[in-house]
């Protein structure tokens, strides 16, 4: 970071009044503070990393205090960091302001694969820490457990489970799968032994039934499993406690259980059942009756949230959550995004598999193709049905995917997190795709100061997205607004989908 661009960030630091999720300030007046781990374990936690900033006081209105000794300073933080595990190595910058010296201290994102970086000191389960907001927050031993399983290439999919009667598979159901796998397979005809097929695939390990064949050929998963299920709820309102008329929390309120197949299946009955049918009059006059929400969409949501939420023991408590409301539909399920895809890269890229036994079995099942369609079929049929672009968010071990009933609903409270006036300019300068340089003469700064300070946070809002979102740092890469702002008085400042 050059001085000037540290400068820039001090002021822009002053004038929100706020830390943010991945700028965090110490005073540093009277020496280093003792305690830094917190900070860089949580930075480091994080794709986009973050700047610690020494010389401003938070508790006086962000006040520039200085450092005591700039050079003792970058010492004894550089220690601090040698105590991290792996170590972490910082880019500090130097630089004068207000006739005081302020001291910043970049720390890189580490790749997934070192992940957590922890303090040494407090140990593993201790010492890791993720951002969240302004905060740094202990990892819980899932978090945790999550990151040591990408890295050691656990499948939880394929963990085995004792002889019972719950674990028995439907012979049908396996009959049927063998015939399919052979015939799309010729390396597997000539395999006499539908034990050996069943232990290659998956289905079961050292001959015993493993969770990726309970939960496809199992008599009754849920006897094992009982809540790896689907919870499927209809609102009255727009968040859950309004009521209806007749003060009713629920207008329909139902556990899904069985197969995988089974579940998707019956999910999407559940949307078909209870979902509105609104009324288009096309060009010609015609009446059109068109489902709330596409059902090719909402298939693709809930296939997803089956095959790739995660499956170990930390989880298996959590069933995947499907949410009905007036404006719009919720599928929540346990376990973020897996292994290094982003939000941003979700549908341009192919991204690491959680689950590759419970993926290759529902392909051969023909429920789905298993070739990374699942979201650019999403986008594409809520583009078709002329609603809001689908809403992905990734945070606290959780997946949510929102789909819109409405081409003009307001973007949510939770999505925006209450717009600052530099970011609602932003959008509006990027409601035609704009470059890197573009943006930061707009903004009358630097570009890591532009990126760090507001591109990253709108595009994992779903707010921002790039026009090459699968080669995100290519030269001619370009930033487009997804909504729009509508400045009359009608809209009220309300965002709606951009048009591009």
């Amino acid at each position: 970071m050059e001085p000037s661009a540290l400068i820039d960030l001090v002021q822009k630091i002053r004038r929100d009044q706020c830390e943010s999720q991945t700028i965090e300030v110490k005073a540093a007046s009277l020496g280093t503070p003792k305690r830094l781990y917190d900070t860089l374990s949580s930075f480091s936690n994080q794709d986009e990393g973050g700047i610690i900033i020494f010389g401003l006081d938070e508790k006086n209105g962000y006040e520039v205090v200085g450092v005591h000794d700039a050079q003792v300073l970058q010492h004894e933080v550089a220690e601090q960091c040698k105590q991290m595990e792996p170590e972490v190595r910082p880019l500090m910058t130097v630089a004068e302001y207000e006739n005081k010296y302020i001291v910043a201290a970049e720390i890189p994102g580490a790749d997934i694969s070192e992940r957590p970086v922890y303090y040494r000191g407090a140990g593993r389960i201790r010492g890791s820490f993720i951002r969240s907001g302004e905060a740094d927050e202990p990892m819980s031993e899932y978090e945790i457990y999550s990151l040591e399983a990408f890295k050691r290439r656990i499948h939880d999919d394929i963990r085995t489970m004792d002889e019972t009667p719950g674990t028995r598979y439907r012979e049908e159901l396996i009959a049927e799968y063998l015939r399919k796998l052979r015939q799309k397979s010729r390396h597997l005809r000539d395999i006499a032994s539908d034990i050996e097929i069943q232990e290659l695939m998956g289905i079961r390990k050292d001959g015993k039934p493993t969770l990726a064949g309970i939960l496809n050929f199992g008599v009754y998963p849920q006897a094992v499993f009982p809540r790896l299920c689907v919870t499927a709820i209809v609102v009255p309102g727009e968040t859950v406690g309004d009521t209806g008329e007749q003060g009713e929390r629920f207008l329909a309120n139902e556990t899904i259980n069985g197969t995988l197949t089974e579940m998707l299946e019956d999910a999407l009955a559940f949307v078909e059942r209870n979902q509105r049918i609104r009324t288009v009059i096309d060009e010609n006059g015609r009446r059109n009756d068109c489902p709330e929400f596409p059902l090719k969409a909402v298939r693709e949501v809930v296939l997803n949230a089956l095959i790739h939420r995660d499956y170990s023991s930390y989880s298996e408590g959590t069933p995947i959550m499907l949410a009905m409301y007036k404006d719009r539909m919720e599928v929540i399920n346990k376990g973020g995004l897996y292994g290094r895809v982003s939000v941003s890269r979700l549908g341009f890229t192919h991204p690491d598999t959680r689950n590759p036994s419970i993926a290759g079995i529902m392909e051969t099942l023909d429920q789905t193709e298993n070739r990374y369609s699942g979201i650019p079929t999403i986008r594409a049929e809520m583009k078709k049905a002329n609603l809001r672009e689908p809403v992905f968010q990734s945070k606290n071990g959780e997946f949510k995917v929102i789909l819109y009933n409405s081409e003009k609903n307001a973007i949510q409270p939770e999505e925006t997190g209450n717009l600052s006036p530099k970011e609602r300019k932003l959008l509006e300068f990027c409601s035609i795709p704009r470059t890197r340089t573009e943006i930061s003469q707009h903004m009358g700064s630097t570009w890591t100061n532009v990126k760090n300070g507001y591109i990253s946070r709108l595009i994992s809002s779903g707010l921002l997205r790039m026009t090459k979102p699968e080669t995100p740092k290519v030269r001619d890469q370009q930033f487009v607004a997804i909504y729009r702002l509508f400045q009359d008085e009608q809209m009220n400042g309300q965002f709606v989908q951009n048009e591009i």
